[in-house]
């Protein structure tokens, strides 16, 4: 517990400097910062060689933080939460408090509430949404595990979390999108 500790404590504190990570998520490896610095989010695009116009998920840590960048959530996005097994990655409209170079150009925004320990801990810490987007450059596989990841990725990080390096990672989340008027379409299984 003590590594975990230290490695939150590290990640953090790169990402209040407006740094970026490489980091274990719930899914797969993922570059991350802090959800609210249009820079840091600059740094990422730039990384993963994608268009600001492809935004990118946000991981959050409870409801309080949900309601923190929606004033309107679907009662639906509660009940799918509710019932999904596996991560599941929600598309909510009109987001606020969050960088806008990271809101679709719908006004939409993806986020995944998590429960794995490191990404729940790291935002309890930093009480912001973290971005996550897969440690890729943009049209290539998704890496399954670190020693999968592109050198350009690992070294074009501020820090690289040095947490379950030899674990598999799962598959990318179910992502639903979900409008305020009712509308429900999923986009990934």
């Amino acid at each position: 517990m003590e590594n975990l500790n230290e490695e939150i404590h590290k990640a953090f504190e790169i990402i209040k400097e407006g740094g970026i990570i490489l980091y274990p998520t719930d899914t797969v490896w993922g570059i991350g910062c802090d959800a609210t610095n249009p820079e840091a989010v600059t740094k990422i695009y730039k990384l993963k060689q994608r268009a600001e116009t492809q935004s990118m998920i946000v991981l959050m840590n409870g409801e309080k933080m949900m309601y923190n960048v929606f004033k309107n959530i679907p009662e639906v996005a509660w009940q799918i939460l509710d019932l999904s097994e596996k991560p599941t990655t929600l598309i909510l409209d009109e987001p606020r408090n969050v960088a806008k170079n990271i809101i679709a150009a719908d006004n939409s925004l993806a986020i995944r509430l998590v429960k794995q320990p490191f990404c729940y801990k790291l935002l309890e810490r930093m009480k912001k949404p973290l971005v996550s987007t897969s440690a890729n450059i943009s049209g290539q596989p998704t890496p399954l595990a670190f020693k999968d990841i592109n050198p350009e990725i690992v070294k074009g990080v501020d820090y690289v979390v040095n947490l379950y390096h030899d674990k598999i990672a799962g598959k990318p989340s179910t992502i639903i999108k979900l409008t305020n008027d009712s509308q429900v379409k999923v986009i990934r299984k």
